[in-house]
């Protein structure tokens, strides 16, 4: 199974996360920044294009054999599925509409939502809050994986699996680590998902159907875009828990790899986030930034100092109505 991992337990500090000084300091020094926020009047037109080109591969993969179903799923579909996940995030800051048409963002979400073929887009709203508000909290912020999985994925092939079931971990973690009340969004996102489902196979069979939910669970786990959910906040260096990564894949993925930047403005959209960097470059440029995320996904299966437990960790202290 090979060699385990050197670390043992998460990164304990005991400071507050640095997004929260460094954006004033930002802001201070260049108040023209707050321009940049708002919303994006381009990304319902760019997601709707996107979630129009699913349906109609749904149409294509109907008559295709079982082996082609599943190889467009990851070379093609997933790609677009997980893209769509990433504009998700984006409108789960309001940035398709603006914050005055909060409701129309999540309406919006669930249409992006419909070729990924789960209901994903109002529970990822709720959690995602928390991730940005309680970076690295404990119990708080559920991208941090647990300690089972820190302790028990702690070999290169072990750590191979848990990036294949990635996916899995992100849906049932919030469930254990800060589960909360199913809301009426989230049926009603599950109601909407389910009956465009339904339809889908009732006219073309069940080959679309795999071919959208295999898609995504196979390029949200092993996967090239996929090393993004490691490049973000994995400590490849100690004491730092953001990074970035400005290469092509930004082109699909919406800018996700701007996310020092995104942590520090996230009501700035990915569109806008080149600008940020362009402006405030003397307080990206020095920082840790990722090159390739092919490259980290090897990092973190093959360096022994790297694994689930490679994360910086929090205690908040929250108040009665928090």
């Amino acid at each position: 199974m090979g060699k385990a991992v050197g670390r043992w337990d998460f990164e304990w500090v005991y400071n507050e996360q640095p997004h929260t000084w460094r954006r004033k300091e930002i802001l201070a020094k260049y108040p023209e920044i707050k321009s940049l926020m708002g919303h994006d009047p381009q990304l319902k037109w760019v997601v709707s294009g996107m979630v129009l080109t699913q349906l109609l591969a749904c149409y294509m993969v109907h008559e295709l054999s079982w082996k082609w179903v599943l190889f467009w799923a990851y070379a093609f579909g997933g790609c677009i599925n997980h893209s769509l996940t990433l504009a998700i995030h984006d409108i789960s800051h309001n940035v398709a509409f603006g914050t005055k048409r909060a409701r129309w963002n999540r309406w919006f979400a669930m249409f992006a939502n419909l070729p990924i073929g789960l209901p994903y887009s109002a529970s990822f709203k709720k959690y995602h809050i928390d991730h940005h508000r309680y970076l690295g909290g404990d119990g708080l912020d559920v991208d941090i994986p647990t300690d089972l999985e820190g302790w028990f994925f702690c070999t290169p092939a072990r750590k191979v699996l848990w990036l294949f079931l990635q996916p899995l971990f992100y849906a049932l973690r919030p469930l254990l680590v800060n589960p909360k009340p199913v809301t009426k969004l989230e049926m009603l996102n599950a109601v909407v998902q389910f009956v465009v489902d339904i339809i889908i196979y009732y006219f073309w069979g069940l080959k679309p159907i795999v071919y959208l939910i295999s898609g995504s669970i196979l390029c949200m786990g092993l996967h090239p875009i996929s090393g993004h959910f490691i490049a973000e906040h994995y400590m490849f260096m100690k004491g730092h828990e953001t990074y970035s990564y400005y290469g092509p894949l930004n082109l699909i993925t919406f800018n996700v790899g701007y996310h020092m930047e995104h942590h520090d403005f996230p009501s700035i959209p990915g569109s806008k986030l080149p600008e940020v960097k362009r402006i405030a470059a003397e307080y990206y440029d020095s920082l840790p930034q990722h090159t390739s995320w092919m490259r980290v996904l090897w990092d973190f299966v093959f360096d022994d100092t790297i694994g689930p437990y490679a994360r910086i960790k929090r205690r908040y202290e929250l108040g009665k109505n928090e």
